[in-house]
Parts: structure tokens; C-alpha cells; sequence
């Protein structure tokens, strides 16, 4: 018992840094793939498209944020520079760039229209560069293509105001010479950290990790406390080497990555780290826009279960909504981010919990049950130690049908809570109408409507006491 308990505390001294708690706390944000891929109908270009190919005719990035607001996203991270190695910013480094378009006579720069439209629209603005560029001469030698992409990602940090993320994928493939390029990530790494020390470095990067497929697939225990050796980012890499990745995008996860952060993998852990999931899928099949994709955009209802797997699992969403040839997003996608956004405030509108009698089975511990009213990391509720299953009783104002319970647990203090279970009161009766694993970040419980006055959350297992932020009834 005595090695369980110190082996325990051990896992809960990983926490978030400053960087990663800001991504977490966006939750659902948002991917624009939009290059000459756009224009040319491919999804991988190969870098000898001309630049003549690129010419949005009504592009309009207010528009893009007025619809990522609609549904509640919170950032856009655009891909400034994909596969191809076109360049959406007029880059001094490259003349495969948006400045030798038709684009607004060459006067253009896509990713300044993009960053002013977020800080107007009160979003967070971030950054795909991707290291792969296949366009590039001296990619596939070494130091001279590290000083160009370099260059290139000084440029992206010093020029576009404040940054939430610089995200990476690990794409990466020969050159003219025949050689692969082998990427300086500690370089990269140290350079975003010394001009934009506030960004979080993203997927093959320390500070947001990627889930392990493409497809919106989620895991039922996602853990943030891992092995520092966990490196899914890997087969992003090697299936970003195909022209054609449409069954990489349909892939689920991996029986072998099903569990990534349980007792039982961190015993074989040398050394743990705090690295939390982020969900990317597209909206569309493609991550590029195709006409022929626009009766195949995903429903609301698909949408919504992705947000219910991912933001109420402990997960982040990252959503990629690709522009179409007018640099517009196109009106059937605009209408489902219209109406997932309309569920979510809708559902989430009233807290029942707010008016509620907040107490605990137990002697009230640390701190008091009732601060799990406030979402916030500053009030908590937590147990004495050594009480890991204590359950919190929640007592409405009246009867109420209720169809979610929100948990988040306090994760400057780390990820403890390993099972619980909810009940709601049937007349003299205890129904449970939720069962579950991790919490973290955040849990949504969703059931079907049930009459009650009476809620309690039993904390089933925790690897030291729980420490609870917020929990919410809807």
C-alpha cells in the first residue's frame, strides 16, 4: 500500500505549464487548410504548381471568424505554408509565394488578413509551417534548409502580432539530392521560444500532443500524465508522404494507443511528462476544399458527438474548415458551425448547479464542496488526504430535468480522478446514469433526461485525493 501511495503522488507532481493551460482552456479552435491545393483540386501539391494558380477572387477572412464565433471556436490556426512550399505571406526567402500571384497583383498577404480578422474578431490567431518543402532547392541538405525555414518561421513570429500555437506535423520526404532532411526540432523549438515565448509548440512539439488519428476517433480513459517516449506525432509523418492519405484519414486509433497513461504504463515509465491531447478532423472529407465534397459536409449531429468525445473528454478540438476557390467559407459549412454553435449555448445555457446545496459524504476536507460553483482553478473542493472516493451530494432548488453533468477536475494540481459514477434521485431510489473513467481538463456526462432534485458524483478511484474546479448540471 505504502509503495502504491508514494508511486501515486509521484504521477500527480505532472502538471501543465502557462502554455499548455491556455490551450486547454480554448478547448475548440479551428484549422484553415488553403494553399494552391485549393485551386488545383489535390490535397498534397508537389511544389511545382505555379503561382499564377492561386487567386481567390472574394476572399474575406472577417467572414471566416464570424462563422468559427458562431459556433463557439475560440482560435484559427492557418497553414501558411503547406507541403508545396507556396507561401501565403510574401516571404523575402522564396518567390513560390503568394507576392508572384494574381492575388491582389501581388500585393497580397493572406496570413496578415487572416491574423487582423482574429484580433478583430476577439479570436486567437495561430500558425501552421510545414517543415516538408518540396518546392524548396536546398531541402533534403541539412543546415542550409534549417537556416531557410528558419528564416521563414522568424518571420511568421515577428511579423503577425501574438501567437497561441506554432503547430508542427512531422512531414518529411527527399529532396532534389536524393536525401531525406532531417530537421533541427531543438533549433526550431528554441526560436519560437526566445520571440514568441507564449506560444504553444503543437503535435511534434513539447507542449500539445497529437491523439493518434485523423478520423475524430477518442479514447474512453485519455490521460495528460504520459511517458516523456510517447511520439504518435511519428505517423503523421509517415502518412503524410503519400499523395494520397484519404484512408489515413479514415483510420481509427490503434488497439496499442488505446491506452496511453494508465498505472500500468507509467510503472514502465523512466521519465513522465504533462502532454494533453488535441483532436484534429476536418469538416469535410479533404483537408483542402473540393466542390465535389459539398454534400459530404459533416452534419451537426456528427459534429456535435465529435465535441461531446473531445471537449467532454478530456481533449481539445481542432477543427479544420477549408476556404473554398473564392477564399470564402463555403455556406453549407458556415450553416453547420451556425448550428452546432446554437446546440451548445442552448444546451449549456443554465447551470442548475449555481442555486444548487453543494455538500460531501465526508467531513468537508481542505476546502469546501460549494466552490465547485465557480469554474475556476482559484476555488476548489478537496477531500483530506488519503480520501481518494468521496462523493458530492448536489441538491436543486427544484426538480429539474437533467440531461449533463460537467466535471473538471483542477489540473494545476494534475490528473487524479480514475472512475466515477453519477446518480440522480427517482423517487426514494438512486439511478446511476453515468459511468466513467478520466476526467481531467473536463468531463461531459450525457444520459437521457431524468426528473430530479438530487445529483451526487461518486469518486470511484483517484491516485491521490480528488481535487474537483467546477461541476455543472444542465
Amino acid at each position: 500500500m505504502y509503495e502504491n501511495f508514494e508511486f501515486d503522488r509521484a504521477l500527480v507532481k505532472c502538471h501543465p505549464t502557462e502554455r499548455q493551460l491556455m490551450v486547454e482552456k480554448m478547448e475548440f479552435y479551428a484549422f484553415a487548410h488553403f494553399t494552391v491545393n485549393t485551386f488545383t483540386d489535390r490535397e498534397w501539391g508537389d511544389g511545382t504548381e505555379p503561382e499564377s494558380a492561386f487567386n481567390p477572387t472574394e476572399l474575406d477572412a472577417d467572414q471566416w471568424v464570424e462563422a468559427l464565433k458562431a459556433a463557439g471556436i475560440t482560435g484559427l490556426i492557418l497553414t501558411c505554408k503547406h507541403h508545396d512550399g507556396f507561401c501565403l505571406w510574401p516571404s523575402k526567402y522564396t518567390e513560390h509565394s503568394v507576392k508572384n500571384s494574381p492575388y491582389k497583383n501581388g500585393q497580397g498577404d493572406v496570413v496578415r488578413e487572416v491574423s487582423e480578422a482574429c484580433a478583430r474578431g476577439g479570436i486567437r490567431f495561430g500558425v501552421y509551417l510545414s517543415p516538408w518543402d518540396r518546392n524548396c532547392q536546398v531541402y533534403g541538405q541539412g543546415e542550409p534548409y534549417d537556416d531557410y525555414f528558419c528564416n521563414q518561421l522568424t518571420e511568421l513570429l515577428t511579423q503577425y502580432g501574438d501567437l497561441f500555437t506554432v503547430w508542427f506535423d512531422g512531414a518529411c520526404g527527399e529532396g532534389p539530392n536524393g536525401k531525406k532532411q532531417v530537421y533541427d526540432w531543438e533549433r526550431y523549438y528554441a526560436l519560437i521560444r526566445r520571440l514568441q515565448p507564449d506560444a504553444a509548440i503543437s503535435i511534434t512539439g513539447p507542449d500539445i500532443r497529437w491523439c493518434g488519428n485523423e478520423a475524430g476517433d477518442t479514447r474512453e480513459s485519455e490521460w495528460s500524465v504520459l511517458p516523456r517516449t510517447v511520439r504518435l506525432e511519428e505517423e503523421v509523418a509517415e502518412n503524410s508522404q503519400t499523395s494520397d492519405n484519404a484512408a489515413f484519414r479514415e483510420k481509427k486509433l490503434r488497439d496499442e494507443d488505446r491506452d496511453l497513461g494508465s498505472r500500468e504504463i507509467l510503472r514502465k515509465a523512466t521519465e513522465l511528462t504533462w502532454r494533453p491531447s488535441e483532436t484534429d478532423t476536418s469538416i469535410r472529407p479533404g483537408w483542402f476544399y473540393h466542390s465535389w465534397e459539398d454534400d459530404k459536409v459533416r452534419s451537426v449531429e456528427t459534429l456535435i458527438d465529435i465535441w461531446y468525445r473531445t471537449v467532454g473528454g478530456n481533449s481539445t478540438l481542432l477543427l479544420n474548415i477549408p476556404p473554398d476557390r473564392r477564399g470564402l467559407f463555403h455556406e453549407v459549412d458556415v450553416a453547420r458551425l451556425r448550428g452546432m454553435g446554437e446546440y451548445i449555448r442552448r444546451t449549456f445555457a443554465v447551470n442548475f448547479a449555481e442555486d444548487a446545496v453543494i455538500t460531501a459524504d465526508t467531513d468537508n476536507g481542505y476546502d469546501l464542496p460549494e466552490n465547485v460553483k465557480e469554474d475556476s482553478y482559484d476555488t476548489y473542493y478537496k477531500p483530506f488526504d488519503g480520501d481518494n472516493t468521496p462523493t458530492l451530494h448536489i441538491r436543486l432548488n427544484e426538480p429539474k430535468n437533467v440531461t449533463h453533468v460537467v466535471i473538471k477536475e483542477c489540473i494545476p494540481y494534475s490528473q487524479r480522478i480514475e472512475r466515477f459514477g453519477i446518480d440522480v434521485r427517482v423517487g426514494d431510489a438512486w439511478v446511476e446514469v453515468c459511468a466513467g473513467t478520466t476526467v481531467g481538463y473536463k468531463k461531459i456526462a450525457k444520459f437521457d433526461a431524468v426528473e430530479t432534485q438530487e445529483i451526487r458524483i461518486r469518486i470511484l478511484d483517484s491516485r491521490v485525493a480528488p481535487i474537483i474546479s467546477f461541476v455543472g448540471v444542465y
